[in-house]
């Protein structure tokens, strides 16, 4: 497997997210613990969207509630008929 290119960017950090990055980042560099957090934020950030627009796909006006089951009804007279 390649190994993933990286270019160097300057941002600016809260002073105390640099603290808690320093105090977390174990045996590796802080630039590879930052690479990590980021990469988790952007995962989290994904399955937020995925799962509001989830949400919305399956969320049912109460309108259409209750056409459906005006039609549910008229399908049952229709079929008793028959």
């Amino acid at each position: 497997m390649a190994m993933p290119s990286k270019a160097t960017k300057t941002f600016s950090l809260d002073r105390d997210l640099l603290t808690a990055v320093k105090q977390t980042k174990g045996s590796g560099s802080e630039s590879e613990r930052v690479n990590q957090l980021l990469r988790r934020a952007l995962e989290q950030e994904k399955k937020t969207i995925l799962d509001r627009e989830i949400a919305d796909f399956f969320a049912v006006p109460q309108k259409d509630r209750e056409e459906r089951r005006a039609f549910h009804k008229a399908t049952a007279r229709v079929l008793a008929r028959e």
